[in-house]
């Protein structure tokens, strides 16, 4: 089956959105976006169209994705803020992907996370398994994409770890740091995002890359990439994450939220499948670790408004 000729991308302007686009215009798709954020920088130079994300809006959600054959879903939020809580965050989804359909949209690629459950005492996983469950009933083909850590060029989380590997004599690893982490490029992420959208039947697929990390390797393996002289420092959870969230109040920032330290701990960043990305983390280390993490960026600011 070929990509349909016209699609809609959530973020598009974003982070993984912006590689999802990317790639569709490359294979000549016709690119839409809608935006939580109207005055962010249009990296496409005008060749992807820009409409209003505003979920009090249903009926001009479907007038934007009208004659799109596919939506690639990256709507989500890190953690809740502005009004805007995990609860919130998946009725928006789902007002989204009824727009959607009434809009005649065929097909939905949503971009999820590895190892989404309702039995974690966890929001952001929680809800992300409800929002699984609810694409299931939309009743239009879908594929769900489960990422694990995602890396890559305008990447906000390892790029801050990375800043801060370069500014702190010691940077705290919670508890043992053997949990696994299974990152993945965006590019390859993208890749798998675009020739899902061009398949007809509905799945669930893990993404992950092709190396597995303990929580300190990786921090090892950053810190020499970036040239940093640093010393890792084992802490009780509670202690590392009070340090992480102190440097945040100071940033006026959020670093971590507990859901990520406690997911990061429990192994959910490891998909338990066979890799789908080619791009080794070391490989593109080596290639961007001179810029990583040379400024801090802040989530709260890079995603107003919300």
């Amino acid at each position: 089956m070929t990509h349909p000729d016209q699609a809609v991308v959530t973020g598009a302007f974003s982070y993984a959105g912006r590689y999802v686009a990317r790639r569709l215009l490359g294979d000549g798709v016709r690119v839409r976006t809608l935006t939580r954020n109207p005055d962010r920088e249009d990296p496409f130079a005008g060749r992807v169209k820009a409409y209003p994300m505003d979920f009090s809006d249903p009926e001009g959600l479907r007038r934007s994705m009208e004659g799109a054959g596919v939506l690639y879903n990256t709507y989500w939020i890190r953690y809740a803020r502005g009004g805007i809580t995990f609860h919130q965050a998946v009725r928006n989804t789902g007002t989204l992907f009824q727009a959607a359909v009434a809009a005649g949209v065929g097909r939905i690629v949503h971009f999820s996370v590895a190892n989404p459950s309702n039995e974690y005492d966890l929001p952001y996983f929680r809800g992300k398994a409800q929002v699984e469950e609810m694409l299931k009933a939309v009743g239009i083909s879908y594929a769900t994409i489960r990422p694990t850590l995602v890396f890559g060029k305008g990447d906000l989380l390892l790029n801050n770890m990375a800043w801060a590997l370069r500014r702190f004599p010691v940077f705290p690893v919670f508890g043992r740091g053997d949990y696994l982490v299974q990152p993945i490029y965006a590019g390859d992420l993208a890749a798998l995002a675009v020739e899902s959208g061009s398949r007809a039947d509905s799945f669930v697929a893990n993404a992950g890359g092709p190396d597995t990390f303990t929580f300190e390797e990786l921090l090892r393996l950053l810190a020499s990439a970036v040239g940093a002289r640093v010393r890792l420092v084992h802490t009780p959870p509670f202690l590392g994450f009070a340090l992480t969230k102190l440097v945040g109040l100071l940033l006026r920032d959020v670093g971590l939220t507990r859901d990520e330290v406690d997911g990061l701990m429990a192994g959910l960043l490891k998909s338990g499948a066979r890799s789908t990305g080619t791009t080794r983390l070391g490989d593109w280390l080596a290639d961007n670790g001179s810029v990583l993490g040379q400024r801090y960026v802040s989530e709260s600011r890079r995603n107003l408004p919300s």
